[in-house]
């Protein structure tokens, strides 16, 4: 391959990934897919058919990544979230304030996304916001006490940090026949749960069940297999095209907030090239927008009162923070992750669901008590 094919590839991968991301936006617009309204409607009326959506879209992705992985299409050992570092304690503690910082955000990263291109000018603020909390934590201040503190708190396992491989020595079943079979119980368990309601069995909610999930498997598959070169026509060494990690990604919303800002804060210099994050941002706000015109359901929205704004602040700058220190988020985490089998993504999730519903059981509170 030379540099011309290369660049070539690179401008696909971007094209398709755009695609992918048009459709993540249009169908979270037209299905309501949002994990922090999932958990709401789960407390405050006791309707688990968006949780229902949500577990299918999980299981759909979990079935989707273990049968590439098991044919050799995608490596486990080499996507974002392959480590042999346990970070535990990075995982929830990030986990949880990304999850108190959805619900004071309305939404999580990319429901903030889909917010935007629905005309919600308070949701554009949550977006800056959040990606400058993100940036701040991955490269600034809040990085150096991230390093120094939480990170800190790993325990090793065997690469690449999945619960295939730890069963392995346990079980002496190769770990691709063994993240298979885990893929089948849990992925078909989540599938079998959610379509066990009848009335989850609508069309709304099984489009956004089976299409988020499929989306996030066409995602491992183009960053994984068709966007892998083996040599590089300049450096000679193998890369994932157009990733921001070097390595195999999938959907994720808080380190690309931040990779966009900076690419546009930056945008004259020559070395920061337009990367898969930026793409999946301005796809899905382009997907939810396009969708919001066609059904005439665009409205501009802003914030309603000082304490309205206070919260969203809040919330932004604990999901930029928290997100980064778990690694992920809802999506990130709890769908592109979870499909791995990702020791963290399990921990950060559990973070993530313990935050959300300790927040709304604040705001039913809150509630309760101005009445």
């Amino acid at each position: 391959m030379d540099i011309q094919q290369f660049n070539a590839l690179q401008q696909q991968v971007l094209g398709l990934a755009f695609g992918l991301a048009f459709l993540f936006g249009l169908i979270g617009q037209r299905t309501h897919f949002c994990t922090m309204g999932a958990v709401s409607d789960i407390i405050s009326m006791g309707d688990w058919s968006r949780m229902r959506m949500w577990a299918m879209a999980a299981g759909v992705a979990m079935l989707g990544f273990q049968a590439m992985a098991y044919t050799g299409l995608i490596d486990p050992a080499r996507t974002v979230y392959a480590s042999p570092r346990f970070i535990w304690l990075s995982a929830l503690l990030g986990g949880g304030l990304f999850g108190i910082g959805m619900v004071l955000g309305s939404g999580c990263g990319s429901k903030t996304l889909i917010r935007i291109g629905g005309g919600s000018l308070k949701s554009l603020v949550v977006f800056v916001v959040m990606g400058v909390a993100a940036f701040a934590t991955m490269k600034g201040v809040t990085a150096v006490l991230r390093v120094a503190t939480v990170d800190q708190a790993a325990l090793a396992v065997p690469a690449p940090g999945t619960l295939a491989a730890v069963l392995q020595p346990l079980t002496g079943v190769a770990a691709s026949q063994l993240g298979l079979a885990l893929g089948l119980v849990l992925g078909l368990g989540l599938l079998v749960w959610a379509l066990i309601d009848r009335e989850f069995r609508q069309p709304v909610y099984l489009l956004g069940g089976l299409g988020i999930g499929l989306l996030v498997v066409a995602m491992w598959w183009l960053t994984g297999h068709y966007g892998f070169v083996n040599e590089h026509p300049q450096t000679l060494e193998e890369v994932f095209v157009a990733t921001n990690s070097g390595r195999a990604e999938a959907f994720s919303f808080v380190a690309p907030m931040a990779y966009t800002l900076d690419w546009l804060v930056f945008f004259s210099d020559k070395s920061k090239v337009l990367s898969l994050g930026v793409i999946l941002v301005v796809g899905v706000v382009a997907g939810s927008a396009c969708w919001s015109v066609l059904s005439k359901s665009f409205r501009w929205e802003g914030f309603r009162d000082t304490e309205d704004t206070a919260l969203h602040l809040i919330g932004a700058v604990l999901m930029g923070v928290g997100g980064v220190t778990a690694m992920g988020c809802t999506v990130g985490q709890g769908l592109s992750g979870l499909s791995t089998l990702s020791l963290n993504s399990f921990f950060a999730l559990a973070g993530i669901f313990a935050g959300s519903v300790l927040c709304l059981c604040w705001q039913i509170w809150r509630l309760e008590r101005s009445i």
